[in-house]
């Protein structure tokens, strides 16, 4: 079954409402969905978004996880995110494999509603900001959130060092 837009961004607002989440939905037009895009558009900083990014193991069996880190930050997967997986070599998962991990387009991806058994490792520097705007699932809106609240996803937690 192919999910549509609003079937995911339900899904999400569904797991935002059952874990307690104030949030706020801000639609948006999808050709900005793309982060600096997106802010450049809407006048929102890099600093106060949030990239959701799905990492995968390169060698024996697949592993992944999702790595949130500041629209201004690179994910360091090469040290620190391939030390949280165990594993020896890792990378962006591809568009495919993302879509199929979590029905999510690329540009909307969120951290909200992702498959139970997919760690979640958040940017200790996502803390810094008052609020944080993440993707919502879909290309079509965007999530404002306040970024401690990342912590009631079950099993997520913040990481030191996440991003360069």
């Amino acid at each position: 079954m192919t999910m549509t837009d609003t079937d995911i961004e339900s899904r999400v607002v569904a797991t935002l409402e059952r874990l307690g989440i104030e949030h706020e939905v801000i639609r948006i037009d999808p050709d900005f969905a793309d982060t600096a895009e997106f802010c450049e558009k809407y006048g929102y900083t890099l600093e106060g978004s949030g990239n959701t990014i799905i990492v995968a193991s390169k060698r024996g069996a697949k592993k992944f996880c999702a790595c949130i880190v500041q629209g201004s930050a690179r994910l360091d997967v090469n040290k620190t995110v391939k030390r949280l997986m165990g594993v020896s070599r890792a990378s962006f998962a591809s568009a495919d494999e993302t879509k199929e991990l979590t029905g999510m387009m690329i540009g909307g991806v969120t951290a909200f509603a992702l498959p139970d058994d997919l760690p979640v490792y958040a940017d200790e520097k996502l803390l810094s900001q008052e609020s944080i705007i993440l993707g919502s699932g879909s290309r079509s809106s965007k999530i404002k959130i306040e970024p401690q609240d990342i912590a009631k996803i079950p099993g997520a937690q913040f990481i030191d060092g996440l991003s360069l």
